[in-house]
């Protein structure tokens, strides 16, 4: 059999990430506004129904993501892909012609239902690439997604002012086309379909996994780190306002200091996954939760824009080192036949910090003012690292203490 080519593979899913990404992001900035058009609705309406229509995306992919696991480890991650890119096509454009508040609605829940392209793209590279260059190719394709989100809503913003709203999700729905097609013709995966009889139960998997705490703390993990990077969400133009003190685009600023940790992340998160490839993807992770507790808590006392933006890109570096390390210790404790389903637990994971982070942002918020939110998001990031740390130097010294033993042998 032809061995595939990975770098082929990663070229292509990184295309493909890169527009995913775009197309969970192209509408959020506008979304409210698109809503507003729909009906009269008062400031705390609005408000409770662009979250709520916000949230259901997520909240439905957190839900199902495991089971379009199972079927990724049953008939292969590839069709996985393509099940997803056809359902957000169809999902995003159908968006653009709802009538009413209730149709986006539902129809932002069934797209957060076919999700999962991200993910079964990783468990693709996971599976193709070599062990040792698996941290620089996990890396690289997790900037796809990253430059995706971060390109979205200013290029989502911009086909909305010309255009109008309903013309981005058009053009977002046939760039999903495209990936569709992308993926049918260009990426390769050599898979082989297994019964659902002799495929082992999900239950089985976690019993049978070498070190099955880690792999749970790389879920919680997951859920920390975008639980913190969205936490932001809900303040972050107001926190600016607060700052510019009337002097100075507020929304353009806002964007900015969004979007600098991701311009770290996409130039970063190359490089650490060969650091992570030589190190070991063990240290990276908790020098990242150690990086994001020592930006975090600087931000709290930011007095201006200037010192925000500084912490801001500071954290992308954080991002950079975790993301990757996450993605690597997973395909090196998780056994192949299984990729599918512990990919996809990760990616429910992900999706119910995105719904988690911002409630918790505008809690706190109301609670004790917009310093505390990134005191929160410290403590979160240093209560995991407390408990993640013991487990990682465990396994650690239990591989180390295996080699020893093998080669006094």
């Amino acid at each position: 059999m032809k061995p595939i080519k990975w770098q082929h593979n990663l070229m292509v899913l990184w295309v493909g990430n890169f527009i995913t990404g775009m197309g969970f992001s192209m509408t959020m900035p506008f979304l409210p506004l698109y809503i507003a058009t729909m009906g009269h609705f008062t400031t705390a309406q609005l408000n409770l129904i662009s979250g709520f229509a916000f949230a259901i995306t997520f909240l439905m992919k957190a839900i199902v993501s495991p089971y379009w696991g199972k079927l990724a480890d049953q008939y292969g991650r590839k069709l996985m892909c393509l099940r997803a890119s056809l359902g957000m096509t169809i999902t995003i454009t159908a968006c653009g012609l709802a009538p009413n508040i209730l149709i986006l609605i539902v129809l932002r829940a069934i797209q957060g239902c076919f999700s999962g392209y991200i993910n079964n793209a990783n468990a693709i590279m996971a599976a193709s690439v070599p062990t040792e260059k698996s941290g620089k190719a996990l890396g690289t394709l997790a900037t796809g997604n990253v430059v995706g989100t971060l390109l979205g809503p200013l290029a989502g913003g911009a086909l909305a002012s010309v255009f109008g709203y309903r013309s981005s999700f058009f053009v977002t729905g046939a760039m999903m086309l495209v990936v569709f097609l992308m993926t049918l013709l260009f990426v390769h995966e050599v898979f082989e379909p297994i019964s659902a009889k002799k495929m082992a139960p999900t239950k089985q998997v976690f019993k049978q996994l070498a070190n099955p705490r880690l792999i749970w703390g790389l879920f919680i993990t997951t859920l920390v780190i975008q639980a913190a990077n969205m936490s932001i969400t809900p303040i972050i133009s107001l926190l600016i306002k607060s700052m510019l003190h009337n002097q100075g685009s507020v929304a353009m600023t806002s964007g900015w200091i969004s979007s600098l940790p991701g311009i770290i992340t996409l130039i970063a998160s190359p490089i650490l996954g060969i650091v992570s490839d030589h190190i070991g993807p063990e240290k990276v992770l908790v020098g990242g939760l150690a990086a994001a507790i020592i930006c975090f808590i600087p931000m709290s006392f930011a007095q201006n824009v200037w010192q925000l933006g500084l912490w801001r890109t500071l954290l992308g570096f954080s991002d950079a080192a975790m993301l990757p390390a996450i993605q690597v210790l997973m395909t090196r404790y998780v056994p192949q036949s299984a990729f599918g389903r512990i990919f996809s637990y990760n990616q429910s994971f992900q999706a119910m910090g995105s719904v988690i982070g911002p409630m918790l942002g505008s809690v706190v918020a109301n609670a004790v003012g917009y310093s505390g939110v990134f005191v929160m998001t410290a403590v979160l990031e240093g209560v995991n690292m407390v408990l993640l740390a013991p487990v990682m130097w465990g396994m650690r010294k239990e591989t180390h203490a295996q080699a020893n033993h093998a080669f006094e042998k």
